[in-house]
């Protein structure tokens, strides 16, 4: 892929205004929501979108609603608990045997039900002091066996950053795998070059991607591509989805889903229930609903295809399956 990605990053769109003009759209919109919680998407991926239809389930993971402006019962500002995870700046300890570091507060696309909308970036930006604190921790654990790098995305930080960060982790004996949690494939598939897979790939961790496709469409235009680039270099993907109102909240949109991924080599890991952060009560699918559509996936799907439901609770030792 020729374009460079930092350029084509620059080049998305930045205001509700632009992409409606792109669509040919006048649809209702909310600019105090887009001042609460900032608007980005790529260009790449507003190509995927329906022109001319204000209902397009990839328009609505980013649009945003005077629903965000609502207050909800149990809808809070830190659902999952990432602040009291800290251990360090930037590293969250929850479960055991694995991670996670915070690498960077910056994302390619603004996805409007993300559950770290609040998160502090600020002060858990990666310093060299506070690095060396993250990695003195990761060091002295001898339990863990897996590093999470999440953001934010961490697709996003530069080669020479993301090289010498997994460098360093790949120094740390005990560290088996390497996993990361991004969007960067799917919305911004040009930056998944030969570099960037060179340094993914070129150490002795075991590199798990973990792709976060909601929709289908998600996977068209350059995405597969990008991913089979990414296999291979003998990456390990997986995706993991949240089921969102009036996006994927259907069968055979579901169906498709898991087929598609697996038509690409990745293979669907969980399907979450919103988290529930401030300002995204309008998304939530209920239990009982969630319950129902994953029964269908199983009557439908073999085994492989059909993702592990779950939802993640504050305190617990793992994600709890949802039955």
């Amino acid at each position: 892929m020729s374009k460079n990605w930092q350029a084509e990053l620059a080049e998305g769109f930045a205001t509700v205004h632009e992409l409606f003009g792109y669509l040919g759209l006048a649809a209702a919109f909310s600019p105090e929501a887009a001042q609460r919680f900032p608007f980005r998407v790529p260009r790449a991926y507003a190509l995927r979108m329906r022109p001319g239809d204000p209902h397009d389930p990839l328009l609505r993971q980013v649009l945003p609603i005077e629903e965000e402006l609502a207050s909800h019962h149990g809808f809070v500002s830190d659902p999952v608990g990432d602040r009291h995870a800290l251990k360090a700046p930037g590293l969250l300890h929850k479960y055991r045997g694995r991670a996670l570091l915070i690498t960077t507060g910056a994302c390619a696309i603004h996805c409007r039900y993300c559950f770290r909308r609040e998160f502090p970036y600020a002060e858990s930006q990666f310093t060299p002091q506070r690095e060396k604190k993250a990695l003195d921790y990761l060091a002295v654990d001898t339990e863990l066996s897996e590093i999470i790098l999440s953001g934010g995305d961490p697709l996003l930080l530069s080669d020479a950053r993301l090289a010498h960060l997994i460098g360093q982790l790949a120094a740390i004996p005990h560290l088996r795998r390497l996993r990361i949690h991004t969007r960067v494939p799917l919305v911004l598939p040009s930056r998944m070059e030969g570099r960037l897979l060179e340094i993914l790939s070129g150490h002795r961790l075991q590199t798990v991607v973990v792709i976060h496709a909601n929709h289908p469409r998600e996977l068209g235009g350059d995405v597969g591509g990008a991913l089979a680039g990414m296999r291979d270099a003998g990456m390990t993907l997986l995706n993991q989805a949240v089921l969102l109102r009036q996006v994927n909240d259907s069968v055979q949109t579901l169906c498709d889903l898991s087929e598609c991924l697996f038509d690409h080599g990745v293979l669907p890991y969980y399907l979450h229930l919103l988290d529930r952060v401030r300002g995204t009560a309008h998304f939530e699918v209920s239990e009982a609903e969630a319950l129902e559509l994953h029964e269908a996936l199983r009557r439908r799907l073999p085994g492989y295809l059909v993702p592990r439901l779950v939802r993640e609770i504050e305190g617990q030792p793992y994600k709890q399956a949802v039955s």
